[in-house]
């Protein structure tokens, strides 16, 4: 799903040549506005869909949730905490789609990895990442599921 930029929107800010993590945005200097220099190295982060304070920046939904001539707009709302998607179908109906956002402010989800203890040798030699036994509870009696912890699946998407 890689980014393009409506030029008649864009005021030329930068904010998404700011934040592009792969460098692929770049602002025209003919004509001032941002535009995506390589579509097929687009990360799909969509960091500067949500950065764009004019909302000129789109993306290319996949077919599996956007068919053939849609148009999905990403509007991240940040006094009310919200992301929200909008897909457009080629007979006008639309999908709207309102998520919390669950990022912490920047510079606020910093790791204090000088109080965790180095990787052994036998960590560093393993094929597993950096505490993934932790994470997946396999260093603690194997591999857990729902109901082995008592859960039971939901439906729905519950805050």
């Amino acid at each position: 799903m890689p980014t393009f930029v409506y030029m008649t929107r864009c005021d030329g800010c930068g904010h998404c040549v700011d934040i592009c993590p792969s460098d692929i945005m770049h602002i025209d200097k003919t004509y001032r506005r941002a535009y995506n220099i390589e579509p097929n190295m687009c990360w799909e982060c969509f960091s500067c869909v949500k950065a764009c304070p004019q909302h000129a920046i789109d993306v290319r939904g996949y077919a599996d949730f956007a068919p053939l001539g849609h148009s999905v707009r990403v509007v991240r709302d940040e006094q009310k905490g919200t992301i929200a998607w909008r897909i457009k179908f080629r007979n006008g109906t639309e999908k709207n789609f309102l998520s919390p956002i669950t990022t912490k402010p920047w510079g606020q989800a910093i790791p204090k990895l000088a109080d965790v203890p180095g990787p052994s040798k036998e960590m560093r030699d393993s094929e597993l990442l950096y505490n993934e036994p932790k994470y997946i509870r396999l260093d603690d009696g194997g591999l857990r599921t729902l109901e082995s912890a008592g859960l039971k699946m939901k439906m729905g998407v519950y805050y």
